[in-house]
């Protein structure tokens, strides 16, 4: 049975700005690593990780001929626009999942 975290406010203040760093590509090691106390950082580590994953993902894909082309220009799109909702529910104090690919974040045990 999965239990409810609860995120408390002095922690959500403490680190919006860190967790804003978990949709900037690479800078998701920072709370990952730096804040492994925080679970509000973390969780966002977790769906910025998932973003990162999904990222390198597409920049493989595009690599292929003319399917790459095709799917590459519109997955950077949607995933631009996720970092985006990340961003923005960071800096909210917000806890939601990214779509479609935020259910992954919750998986994964760092």
């Amino acid at each position: 049975m999965d239990e409810k975290v609860v995120y408390s406010a002095e922690d959500i203040e403490e680190n919006k700005v860190i967790a804003l760093l978990s949709y900037l590509g690479i800078l998701v090691l920072v709370p990952l690593l730096a804040k492994k106390e925080s679970p509000y950082a973390q969780f966002h580590a977790k769906q910025g990780l998932v973003l990162l994953i999904a990222w390198i993902a597409i920049g493989i894909i595009t690599v292929i001929p003319i399917i790459g082309w095709i799917i590459g220009p519109i997955a950077s799109i949607v995933l631009l626009i996720f970092s985006i909702i990340g961003i923005i529910n960071a800096l909210g104090g917000q806890t939601k999942e990214l779509p479609l690919i935020g259910q992954f974040g919750e998986k994964l045990n760092l």
